[in-house]
């Protein structure tokens, strides 16, 4: 697809390690959300033309605490749990406000877009960033979570579960949302409209 809409939450930086670049390079545009103020200053740089947004993102309006390691880190997080499995030491504790995916998708000029892709990548907090969305009138035809397996003594591939997967909160709340799984990729995972799949 040559031109089409993403949304990008916990986008971290616009090229390295970023699932919408290519997309972008492509021609297509959409919304891009992080809770560090200099990967939005780096994205408002080198994407002008997308809706570039410093804030967290939940499931409500509300002010939370931001479990801070350093400036521009991957694992500064506003879950509490997932900051305490790192090995890093959080810095310090800062307050932030939050907002939910429907209202920034409302306020932005995307507003009554359909989009194709949604990416959440935020560090133990993506089922909130879920909870916060509209389906019936946002629903993306993609859905790539990560998901965060805190059950196993270290996050590699040789100690990931399928069976976690499946039984985990994001599987069955997106799963009820009419996804289906089709793909995971070390901690992402991959869902798919059921109405998008091709129908036999």
């Amino acid at each position: 697809k040559k031109k089409g809409f993403y949304i990008d939450i916990g986008c971290q930086h616009p090229i390295k390690n970023n699932n919408t670049f290519l997309l972008h390079k492509k021609g297509w545009s959409g919304i891009n959300v992080d809770l560090d103020k200099g990967n939005i200053d780096l994205f408002n740089s080198s994407r002008p033309y997308d809706y570039n947004i410093n804030i967290a993102v939940s499931n409500k309006v509300s002010e939370v605490d931001l479990f801070y390691f350093h400036e521009k880190s991957p694992i500064n997080t506003i879950d509490k749990k997932t900051s305490q499995f790192q090995k890093a030491k959080v810095q310090s504790i800062k307050k932030v406000k939050t907002n939910t995916l429907n209202n920034i998708i409302q306020s932005s000029n995307y507003a009554d877009k359909k989009f194709d892709i949604l990416t959440v990548d935020v560090e133990g907090h993506e089922l909130q960033v879920l909870q916060g969305l509209n389906f019936s009138q946002y629903g993306p035809d993609v859905i790539i979570v990560e998901y965060l397996d805190l059950t196993v003594s270290k996050l590699e591939i040789k100690n990931l579960s399928i069976e976690n997967i499946i039984n985990s909160e994001i599987y069955k709340y997106l799963i009820s949302k009419n996804y289906i799984l089709v793909n995971c990729i070390y901690s992402d995972l991959i869902f798919v409209k059921k109405n998008f799949r091709d129908q036999l």
